[in-house]
């Protein structure tokens, strides 16, 4: 090469920054992608019926000359609800998103401290106020159903269940969607972040005003060859500002009874589901700390290898789903206490979120710390699990603060 020629590498495409609404937007700690436009939706009547439904559009795709054959999108909490997923158009894929860095999560932030290693982060800007906060249920009733709840556990009819609740935002202008998911990608870089197009009423797939937003940090799991990876979390505890506070709340979520028995829960569970299915399963002795912007959770990130090359990241997650992170157990008891004590459909939220391809390997996770957007108005979702020794005031402090994830991404962090 002359020594005056300059060698111009490639530049890194800005997926995070290429997103538009509409759009399906997928960030991992791997990898980013970002899908558009619709070559063919998936419609099933049960989770059974689901996976078979992808497995054929995604043939069919192969066969119509589909360069990238993939589905995406999100399952659902129950399984009588429709799940979002379709075989995009196009797919575009890179590594993490923009924005995003490797190390420990940022550190707890207030309006005027982003902390950690986080990149610049600026989300109190380009919103227009709020119009009111609207609990579902209100912060009265939610402790009542946490009473509910605990009378079953004492009864015997529960081991553990987690109650959600819902808070419905109203801004003063129509919600920047792209804003909010970058202020989301950039607060918690070691989150999955998502964008998942929902379809409105008597709208045609893909021109929805609607979109499910969230930076999830619970990988439901991963699957890439023959290895997968799941990393369940289950007991938490908000971050503080005060670093020394902070740290002390972490240590204490690592010994508290109450978190390791729930925790212990979530395990047994998956591994319980995984072990027929692996040849070989590493589960950690004990759990770790992992944490994000807002909350410390307990973790524990188990790996195996697959018996069966043909069994998909789909099949694998519809068989954890739901897992007593998310809905309690045993499970069929757990899902009747929660339709009876909750006062709103779930929806999306508790559900799963992510990608497959074609050869079977994907990233799925659970759809927490999320939103559902519609024009001016966001509905946030936020759960708590509830075992023996549950206290409901901590119970609703837990979800108030869990609302903080998608709260700061729009510049209102308020307790609520």
């Amino acid at each position: 090469m002359p020594p005056n020629d300059t060698l111009t590498m490639p530049r890194t495409p800005d997926l995070l920054g290429d997103y538009e609404p509409g759009a399906f937007f997928f960030t991992s700690p791997a990898r980013t992608l970002l899908a558009r436009g619709v070559h063919r939706t998936i419609s099933a009547s049960s989770a059974g019926d689901l996976r078979r439904c992808v497995a054929s559009a995604l043939r069919d795709a192969r066969e119509a000359g589909h360069p990238d054959p993939m589905v995406v999108g999100a399952v659902p909490f129950r399984d009588d609800r429709p799940a979002r997923l379709l075989v995009p158009a196009t797919v575009r894929r890179t590594g993490p998103a923009n924005g995003r860095v490797s190390g420990p999560a940022p550190g707890p932030a207030g309006p005027e401290r982003t902390g950690g290693t986080s990149t610049p982060f600026t989300p109190f800007t380009g919103f227009t106020g709020f119009t009111g906060f609207g609990p579902v249920p209100a912060p009265d009733d939610y402790l009542r159903g946490v009473e509910k709840a605990l009378t079953r556990l004492t009864a015997g009819e529960l081991t553990k269940i987690v109650l959600a609740r819902a808070l419905d935002v109203t801004l003063g202008a129509p919600v920047d969607v792209r804003r909010v998911l970058r202020n989301l990608v950039r607060r918690d870089p070691q989150a999955y972040g998502y964008a998942v197009d929902l379809p409105v009423p008597g709208g045609r797939p893909g021109t929805g005003t609607r979109t499910l937003l969230g930076a999830s940090p619970e990988l439901l799991v991963a699957r890439s060859g023959r290895r997968i990876t799941t990393n369940p979390l289950a007991g938490s505890a908000s971050r503080h500002p005060d670093p020394v506070v902070d740290s002390e709340r972490g240590r204490a979520l690592l010994t508290s009874d109450k978190d390791l028995r729930e925790h212990a829960l979530v395990i047994e569970n998956i591994v319980e589901a995984l072990r027929p299915y692996c040849r070989d399963l590493t589960v950690p002795a004990g759990p770790s700390l992992l944490s994000t912007a807002s909350m410390w959770h307990l973790s524990t990130r188990i790996t195996g290898v697959l018996d069966d090359p043909a069994v998909t990241s789909l099949e694998l997650a519809t068989l954890l789903h739901p897992t007593p992170a998310v809905c309690g157990t045993p499970a069929r008891a757990a899902r009747r206490a929660i339709e009876e004590i909750e006062p709103f459909d779930r929806g999306l939220y508790a559900g799963l979120v992510g990608w497959g391809d074609i050869t079977g390997d994907g990233e799925w996770v659970v759809t927490i710390r999320c939103a559902e957007v519609a024009d001016q108005t966001l509905r946030l979702f936020a759960g708590a699990g509830i075992v023996a020794g549950s206290v409901p005031e901590s119970e609703l402090a837990e979800t108030t603060a869990k609302f903080q994830t998608m709260l700061r991404a729009v510049g209102l962090d308020r307790d609520r």
